[in-house]
Formats: structure tokens, sequence, C-alpha cells
């Protein structure tokens, strides 16, 4: 039986490094076992403004995969040729230094002038090769993964040029919600265009994709006229073929790891209060912290300072492999939710791949929300308030006392698997099938 095409459009693409790209790729990877031939659109590489890269990514791409390369104009590019590139704001911000007037400035263009974002350069090139692809290949259905959500304006398009279309537009993170949108300070001009276009893509598409529940409720009170059905959730995942199946290479110091960045939302003084305190009953230099990733300057300063009897190691950014790998050979992993409206809300794709590497995990955020709850569910770490220091504490006293029983040490239950990239998938072409354009 032939295989049904799908078109997928995403931006961030390999070379793209980062966790934005991971989901949009394994959807690729295990699609055709579900019955379905992806055609992907990206942006060209050479063009493209990617935050971090990672090349070692293309291995994961299917031999025989149609990828799709397209030009695009690219803003951020021109400004950093004359502010450099450490001054152009990304996402949440975690790349800026001390702010300088330069990057606020920076910040109110990319907020008012760049709307829904300065990618949206890309979206008539990819509207012109998608509008061919349709018609070449007689696409019924197409994927939009976001963000950047001014790829869904592309979907907009379609919907005008193809009402039979069936349009997904995949959003792995907030709009108008986005915890550091407030730092992009829109006038309300710009605030009310952006929540237009965000409403206008909500009606238009025919499915909508979330990563947790507390999102598809925001998105479900942008308009009267969605139907709760319409929206649906399918979390971030791992890949069990990311993780080395064999002997996990551990150091003699006790290793606590932290994979990602940083930004002073994840109140870090809080964790250094907690590893002065447990280092205090330990030798001295038998307990280690690492950073994989690229982390803020003065949050690195602090880490240096303020360290009392345990060792601070940099590792900095890191193909997805081998950051898989840290996740590994770890004795614990740290992770943090940041102290933002909706944090209840946020699952970040790194959550899943420290499930996927059965290393314990200590949580630090919301007890009530759903990064708890999948902790719960998985039974691979716990989650505590930023105000429960004594409660960290004495979980990571715990994780030290059966550091050497492999048995205990492995945190991954049966519950894992439905957080695996396979299930996913074939959770994602059962919506598919149902899905039905809206005209």
């Amino acid at each position: 039986m032939p295989l049904k095409k799908l078109l997928v459009i995403s931006y961030y693409w390999p070379p793209a490094g980062g966790a934005g790209v991971q989901r949009c790729l394994k959807f690729v990877r295990h699609l055709p076992e579900f019955g379905y031939e992806p055609i992907v659109i990206t942006v060209d590489d050479r063009v493209a403004t990617y935050p971090v890269t990672d090349p070692t990514l293309q291995a994961d791409i299917p031999a025989g995969v149609r990828v799709i390369r397209t030009r695009s104009f690219e803003p951020l590019s021109v400004l950093s040729r004359f502010v450099g590139k450490e001054n152009v704001p990304y996402g949440g911000f975690a790349n800026t230094r001390k702010e300088s007037r330069v990057q606020r400035l920076l910040r109110w263009v990319r907020g008012n002038f760049f709307i829904p974002d300065a990618r949206k350069g890309w979206v008539p090139h990819a509207l012109k090769e998608a509008t061919r692809i349709i018609n070449e290949e007689q696409i019924e259905r197409v994927m939009i993964s976001s963000p950047p959500h001014s790829s869904q304006l592309i979907g907009l398009q379609l919907k005008k040029r193809f009402p039979s279309l069936t349009w997904i537009a995949d959003m792995r993170d907030p709009w108008t919600d986005i915890y550091y949108y407030k730092d992009l300070m829109h006038t309300q001009l710009a605030a009310r265009a952006d929540s237009a276009m965000e409403r206008q893509v909500l009606e238009t598409a025919d499915l909508i994709l979330v990563v947790s529940e507390p999102i598809r409720q925001t998105f479900l009170k942008k308009s009267d006229t969605l139907n709760g059905n319409k929206i649906a959730v399918i979390p971030n995942g791992y890949d069990a073929d990311d993780f080395h199946t064999g002997k996990r290479e551990r150091t003699a110091d006790f290793t606590i790891s932290y994979v990602g960045t940083l930004a002073e939302s994840y109140h870090p003084e809080v964790f250094i209060d907690v590893l002065n305190r447990f280092a205090a009953t330990k030798p001295q230099d038998k307990v280690s912290f690492r950073f994989v990733g690229n982390i803020p300057w003065n949050i690195r300063e602090r880490f240096e300072q303020q360290a009392r009897g345990w060792k601070v190691l940099w590792t900095g950014h890191v193909p997805h492999l081998e950051a898989t790998r840290a996740m590994q050979n770890a004795d614990m992993l740290l992770l943090v939710i940041p102290d933002v409206p909706g944090a209840d809300g946020i699952l970040t794709g790194k959550l899943f791949e420290y499930i996927g590497s059965e290393t314990p995990i200590l949580g630090m955020g919301p007890c009530v929300g759903e990064a708890s709850r999948i902790l719960t569910e998985t039974q691979a770490g716990t989650m505590f308030e930023r105000t429960d220091v004594s409660g960290m504490v004495a979980f990571i006293e715990q994780v030290f006392l059966r550091r050497d029983d492999t048995a205990a040490a492995s945190q991954r239950s049966g519950n894992a698997t439905n957080y695996s990239r396979y299930s996913l998938t074939e959770k994602l072409t059962g919506l598919i099938e149902a899905a039905r354009p809206v005209r």
C-alpha cells in the first residue's frame, strides 16, 4: 500500500541544533512506520539564523526523505553584522550578557518591527515552494511546526489557495503568552497586531497540536469560536536510540549535571544554597556540578564565587548525542522550571530526554504542574518547591547513598514508554487521520 504524503514545514531543521529541532526531526524519522511519506520544507542553512548548530543531527534524517531548502530574508543576520551576534536577542535572551543600551534597543526593535518574529522573511519563500509541491504531488495534508510562529502564516495563505488542504499547526510553545513576551516591549499597536495573527491561526488551522494541557487551555481562551476537540496534546519525548545502552562512564566525584540554558527566572541562587548544604557534609572536592550548555556569564560567575566544598565544571554547548551521554553519565540531573506566569504548564523537551537517560532527576519548580505530574508518572524523580531547600538536600543525600546500586539508580518506569518518539508519532498519525479540513 503506497504511503500517504505529508508536507512538513519547519524553520528549525538540521544542521540547526537545540531542543526545538528534535520534535519535528523525530516525527519525520518515524512517520514512514505509520504509513506516511514526509516531504520537508525548511530554510537554507547558509542563510538561516540559528542560535546554535549541530551538524551531527543530520544523521537522524531518514534516507530517501526529500528535504527542500529555500531562501530567506533574515534581519537578525543583518543586525549581527553591525552589533555582533552576541548582542542580537534570541529566544528567552539567555544568550545576552549584562544588558547594554544597544541590546535594549534591539529588543524593542524585535518586538515592534518584526511581528510576530524576526524570521517572517522566510514566509514568502517557503510559501512559494509549498504551493509548488502541493500542486505537483497532489498533497492533501501539511504540518507546520513552530516557533518561529511566523511559520504558521504560511498555513494561513495555503488554506486560502487550497481550501481542501488539512493544515496541522504544531505549536511547541505559547505565542503571546511565552514567558519572555513582556521583555519584547511591544507597543499597544504591535501587541494587538500580534494577538490578531495568533487568533487567526488558531481559528483557521484544522488541527492544533500543543505540548501540554495548560497550553491547550491557554489557546482555547483566545477565541470563543474554538472547539476543544480541535486542540490536542502531544508532549515532547525521548528517542531510546539516543542513549548508550552500555556501562555508564562515571567519575570518582558525585556529579550533578544541568543540560541546557539558564536565566535569572530560574533562581539559580536557590540551588547554590542546596549544594552548599549538601557538600558541607561530604569530603572536600568530591562533589561536582556540571553545566552542559550556554550559560550567561553572570550566572557562571555566581556559581564559581559561591561554591562551598564542590567543584563547578563547564562543558558549553555540545552535539545532541554528547548531551544525552552527559545525562546518562551523571549521578543526578537538575531540572528547573522558570519562575514565570504559567510555569505549571511548562514542559521542556529536556525533561523527556532526562527521563530517557534513566538518571535520577531533582526538579525545582511547581509541585502542582505538568512537569511534576510526569516525573511522578514515570517514577523518574521528584519535584520540589524552591522554598523546600531541606527536601532537596535530603533527596540528593538519598541518591548519593545508593550511587553504586545499579538497580536502584534506574529511574525509568514502564510508563515512560508513553513518551517515546515512536509512541508519540503513532498518536500523531492517528490525529492526522481523524482531522478534516474546515472550509
